[in-house]
């Protein structure tokens, strides 16, 4: 058994990394070990947030510790805070990292907590270099990268990234996990019920956070496409924006999707994911740029077909032809794949095949991935 602390966004924060670290924890806990999950009293100051609030209504994960104690602009609190971990002596340090802005902070306590010469530190980058790029970004994330030992990558082109900030730490290509913990499947029924969607179409959806590198504007010019308005689809858009609403907005209008598009501009709450997977026939990442995703992890979870983007890490989740389609960055590329789904009736021969790919990705995998590490380092 091994000690181990998860520095990471956690309950009350929302989000992927939040849901996905508590996932970790449990399933480090089922292996044996002792875990803390240390997150932010203060992820984000509100100027920064570009969303409505950083915090959910979700109760508590049961069975896991978790302390509110890190500050992300309060020098002080992560010297005190990487006192406090040193003193602790965790056989482990496992730091979630997206964000160059969060570099300073988890570089400074990796950094003090190290000093006592028995805490190993191992991050897990969901990403090296940020999706939307800013001045700086390099100089902050190679602080961060020079206070740890090794890293657990979860898509290949994070792997190849990292190696340009380092050519000596050693790191493992573990896939993202799927996230099972979010319920049991919804029957379409009950999910075109909740929702209140009519059960004479077939729906495609966009879920998660609305940003421009999400390329949700490809997607729905490609539900303008005469072929796509054709067929008995209908477009469902689940996430709150982050960004310029109304140019999406803007652009629903101008294409005339009112009547094909049902548009839930919020924050999903865990129980609801269930529904509006369950009343997807398929899943689309029209994405301009990505690492890796945990929406396809979702997709997975429910057992939906996805249409991916030849981007980053998505190519290695989503077997083309099988779990779904991997396409380019083009408006076109995703109308011939949406056509081809719907106009053929592959749903349940690619439902089977996202079935049969789910063993690949085991939180299981991954823990023995930062076991085996931590007895290298």
């Amino acid at each position: 058994m091994k000690k181990i602390v998860l520095l990471s966004p956690a309950h009350p924060l929302r989000g992927g990394i939040a849901s996905s670290s508590e996932r970790l924890a449990l399933e480090l806990q089922r292996s044996g070990h002792e875990v803390k999950i240390v997150t932010y009293r203060l992820q984000y100051p509100s100027i920064l947030f570009p969303g409505k609030t950083q915090y959910t209504d979700d109760p508590p994960p049961p069975g896991l510790t978790i302390e509110r104690r890190l500050n992300s602009i309060d020098p002080l609190n992560w010297w005190l805070l990487g006192r406090r971990l040193r003193r602790e002596q965790p056989d482990l340090l496992l730091i979630r990292y997206w964000l160059p802005f969060l570099a300073p902070c988890l570089g400074t306590v990796a950094r003090q907590v190290r000093r006592n010469g028995h805490t190993k530190i191992i991050c897990i980058p969901d990403n090296i270099i940020p999706h939307e790029k800013r001045p700086g970004d390099r100089r902050l994330t190679q602080y961060l990268v020079d206070a740890v030992d090794g890293f657990i990558v979860m898509s290949r082109s994070v792997g190849e990234q990292l190696q340009t900030f380092t050519q000596t730490a050693p790191w493992a290509y573990v896939p993202h996990p799927i996230y099972d913990n979010y319920g049991e499947k919804a029957s379409r029924d009950e999910a075109l019920r909740r929702l209140e969607l009519d059960p004479a179409f077939r729906y495609v959806l966009f879920f998660g956070f609305i940003r421009d590198y999400k390329g949700l504007d490809l997607l729905l010019r490609a539900m303008a496409d005469e072929r796509v308005a054709r067929l008995p689809v209908r477009l469902l858009v689940a996430g709150e924006f982050y960004g310029n609403e109304e140019k999406y907005r803007n652009l629903i209008a101008e294409l005339g999707l009112g009547d094909r598009l049902q548009l839930f501009d919020r924050y999903v709450s865990n129980e609801e994911v269930r529904y509006f997977f369950g009343a997807a026939d398929l899943v689309v990442q029209p994405y301009r740029s990505a690492t890796q995703s945990g929406i396809s992890q979702i997709a997975y979870h429910f057992g939906k077909p996805m249409i991916v983007t030849r981007v980053g890490g998505l190519p290695e989740i989503v077997e083309h032809g099988v779990a779904g389609y991997v396409v380019d960055v083009s408006e076109k590329a995703i109308v011939d794949a949406m056509v081809d789904f719907f106009a053929h009736n592959r749903r349940e021969t690619m439902e089977a095949g996202v079935e049969a790919n789910k063993a690949l990705f085991s939180w299981e995998h991954l823990v023995r991935q930062i076991e085996s590490m931590l007895v290298k380092l």
